[in-house]
């Protein structure tokens, strides 16, 4: 076969027309791929699923709505994380007729750091970091407390799975605020989804320094064999608190 003859059929097979543009719908472009949201899907990426969750709460504690956050480390390696700020809304959202926890949850660039007065400053992907965790989650559930009522949804692998349901009165003395369980996709955590203790004490004691007053608490339920190797020589539960008056000048110190 003739040089000219191999390139004529190579440039046919490497054809690049409109049949090759792909359009994806809704959360299915981060789980083709993650590493551009949240740079690896090795323990790196893995841990920036707790950091965005985590930044959303400090976030609330910045517009000064909140002043307790807390995570744990559940049977499973499942995730946990409370906070006692606003709750996410629940309200109709007026772009997609949807409640707004789901839009937070299952759209891409939605959140209340665009504009609107919502945050004046922010830590996460601006509107991303909700709804890259839940993609890349097996499963996700946010319960959310706000002037007096539960709401919940689940979702799996990005998707909703239920409605929002109002489950009923808050627990008399409760305040606002929401919590996010997650547990991460071993289809897209192939190396591990078993997450370290000291990797995610050392980053939230760094939070705990740069938003002075802010009470974060790291709390290790998982049986000792599901932690790193490093680290089953602990007995549970590994309870760590974080609250530095001083903020900065305390790190300093």
């Amino acid at each position: 076969m003739a040089i000219n003859e191999i390139t004529d059929m190579t440039k046919s097979e490497q054809a690049y027309d409109g049949d090759q543009i792909q359009v994806l719908e809704g959360l299915e472009a981060v789980r083709k791929r993650p590493g551009m949201y949240i740079g690896s899907t090795g323990p790196r990426g893995l841990h920036h699923l707790v950091y965005e969750i985590v930044d959303n709460a400090v976030d609330e504690a910045l517009a000064g709505f909140c002043d307790k956050i807390v995570v744990k480390l559940l049977p499973g390696n499942v995730v946990y994380v409370s906070d006692n700020g606003r709750g996410i809304p629940v309200g109709i959202q007026s772009q997609t007729g949807l409640p707004a926890v789901t839009v937070v949850f299952t759209i891409l660039h939605a959140g209340g750091k665009f504009g609107g007065g919502s945050y004046k400053v922010s830590g996460g992907l601006h509107g991303v970091g909700a709804s890259v965790v839940n993609a890349l989650s097996t499963w996700l559930e946010v319960e959310i407390i706000s002037d007096g009522v539960r709401y919940y949804q689940r979702f799996e692998r990005g998707k909703a799975v239920t409605e929002l349901i109002e489950k009923g009165p808050a627990p008399e003395g409760s305040s606002n605020g929401s919590v996010i369980c997650f547990q991460a996709d071993p289809e897209i955590f192939k190396e591990t989804t078993v997450y370290s203790y000291d990797t995610l004490q050392t980053r939230l004691r760094e939070q705990a320094f740069l938003n002075a007053g802010i009470h974060i608490e790291l709390i290790d339920e998982r049986d000792p064999e599901e932690r790193i190797p490093e680290e089953q020589k602990f007995e549970r539960p590994i309870v760590n608190s974080y609250c530095y008056e001083g903020g900065i000048r305390e790190f300093l110190a």
